[in-house]
């Protein structure tokens, strides 16, 4: 089998991703994902890669089907989704409620919690319960605006959102934090030479699952896809992917 690597960087004409969908073999997993989130999915040389990349390749392998990655910015994955020129969403996407009444979701691969960052030095801010009167950066889109908001303060929280560099901000001083999963943030902290640290412990439990349109023929291929999650987890293969790229095996709880 042949694992394609697409690379589209983010589209801005809906009839181009239209087209380009209309196109495809039927015998290919289209997957929607960012290509700026690392190191779940990133850009580097050229390549697309990180953990969800891999994920998917060993997913559409265990499938015996091709694999077409598809980019675009954060903020348009799910209507993407919902029209159809992805079959589903890999970007460390969160189960909610919210969710959960409109797509169909896998069972979780990735286990997390919301995490408070802050720039190096910054004693002053400790955990979540020091946010009122600050600025607080979330990326566009994400989930964590909606758990900030469901904060009893949350009203004195200044929430920001971004498409992008909320950790550059922050370790410039233009916002006071940010928050996104422990996980990512523990490797933005390992890898990019930011001033940054975690800020308490996390203040959510995360569940992170592959979303599919809620059709017969989505159930069905998130069924295929979730068949697929749970064997590679029978076989050790998630573990050795998380390992890979974490340190430790974020799939299980």
């Amino acid at each position: 089998m042949l694992n394609k690597r697409f690379l589209a960087l983010f589209f801005a004409s809906s009839f181009t991703l239209t087209s380009m969908a209309q196109a495809q073999d039927e015998n290919v997993l289209r997957v929607g994902m960012s290509g700026g989130y690392f190191p779940f999915t990133f850009v580097e040389q050229d390549v697309l890669q990180g953990f969800e990349v891999d994920v998917m390749e060993a997913v559409a392998k265990e499938m015996d089907t091709d694999v077409e990655f598809i980019t675009a910015n954060f903020s348009g994955l799910f209507g993407m989704l919902e029209s159809g020129r992805v079959d589903t969403i890999a970007n460390q996407i969160t189960i909610t409620e919210e969710r959960q009444e409109k797509y169909a979701f896998t069972k979780p691969y990735v286990y997390d919690g919301a995490q408070v960052v802050v720039k190096a030095g910054n004693d002053e801010i400790k955990g979540v319960e020091d946010l009122r009167g600050k600025r607080v950066a979330v990326n566009l889109g994400s989930n964590y605006e909606e758990l900030l908001h469901e904060l009893p303060y949350a009203n004195e929280i200044d929430i920001r959102t971004y498409e992008s560099n909320i950790e550059q901000d922050t370790a410039l001083g233009r916002v006071d934090a940010f928050v996104m999963d422990r996980v990512s943030a523990s490797q933005v902290i390992q890898e990019k030479p930011l001033p940054l640290q975690l800020a308490g412990q996390p203040f959510s439990d995360i569940r992170n699952a592959l979303p599919f349109r809620d059709t017969e023929s989505g159930r069905a291929l998130r069924d295929q896809v979730g068949n697929a999650l749970t064997t590679l987890r029978e076989k050790g293969i998630l573990t050795e992917i998380s390992e890979r790229w974490f340190g430790s095996d974020i799939t299980r709880r």
